[in-house]
């Protein structure tokens, strides 16, 4: 899907062919939370499609053409938030996006309002999450983005910040309110002075961007403890919950200790 594509809505008379039609397949959400383990509570939860009877992400998503990329898109968002509001969630609801799914924001966003003020879910919290920005060629489109939704009163984050080369030249030009650091800088940090500066890095180059950090893949309490040292105390990961279907997940508070 070229991003050149990106320049009108298809929505006519409050309708979209292009994003309005049901999937052609079943899936459903799993919900992971994301913890502040200084504060010692969950501040998101991060919806993850799954199957309906639990199958990976990655079969629901090989089904997800380039033609339906912007159904499925909404669908997520629309599935998401029923459940979170079913769930009485009452933490901040993360939902993944592509950006290449998102043809103009403000009208892309419509579907997302109607069924927040359907169900009673408060638009403040939500976030919406950019996956896979390697396959973005458009930046300004991204940018446009971004600052559409903050006008809008959402937040967003850039996802696997530090899993690629083009991870830190996004940041001269987008501003997220969230980077959420890759698993691959994450892990046993707690044991390996070279993750432990870079991650340092990125604290000090966050603060003074004003940006918040999320560190992805905590998978022990050891790496836990270390990145609160270094001051990144939202964490996610195995460490404290797997994700879980169509339900919340239980947070032991021991874990935080």
């Amino acid at each position: 899907m070229k991003t050149s594509e990106h320049h009108h809505c298809a929505r006519v008379n409050g309708r979209c062919n292009r994003c309005d039609t049901p999937v052609p397949f079943a899936f459903t959400m799993a919900f992971q939370p994301i913890v502040d383990v200084a504060a010692r509570q969950v501040v998101y939860y991060e919806a993850l499609v799954r199957g309906p009877d639990g199958e990976s992400a990655g079969t629901i998503l090989g089904q997800v053409t380039d033609d339906l990329l912007y159904q499925f898109d909404q669908a997520c968002r629309i599935k998401a938030i029923e459940l979170a509001s079913a769930l009485d969630m009452q933490a901040r609801l993360s939902i993944n996006f592509l950006p290449n799914a998102v043809y103009e924001p403000e009208a892309c966003i419509q579907a997302t309002l109607e069924t927040s003020q359907r169900v009673g879910w408060p638009t403040e919290r939500l976030n919406f999450e950019i996956t896979e920005t390697e396959r973005v060629q458009d930046r300004q489109h991204m940018r446009n983005i971004i600052e559409s939704y903050r006008a809008m009163g959402f937040t967003t984050s850039l996802d696997d910040f530090g899993n690629g080369y083009a991870n830190l030249d996004l940041l001269t030009d987008l501003r997220p309110d969230t980077l959420k650091i890759d698993r691959d800088i994450v892990m046993h940090c707690n044991r390996n002075p070279r993750r432990q500066a870079i991650l340092r890095s990125i604290v000090a180059l966050a603060n003074t961007l004003e940006i918040q950090l999320v560190a992805e893949g905590v998978e022990t309490r050891e790496e836990s403890r270390c990145l609160l040292n270094i001051g990144i105390p939202v964490q996610q990961g195995f460490y404290f919950a797997r994700p879980q279907l169509e339900a919340l997940p239980v947070i032991d508070k021991a874990l935080f200790d």
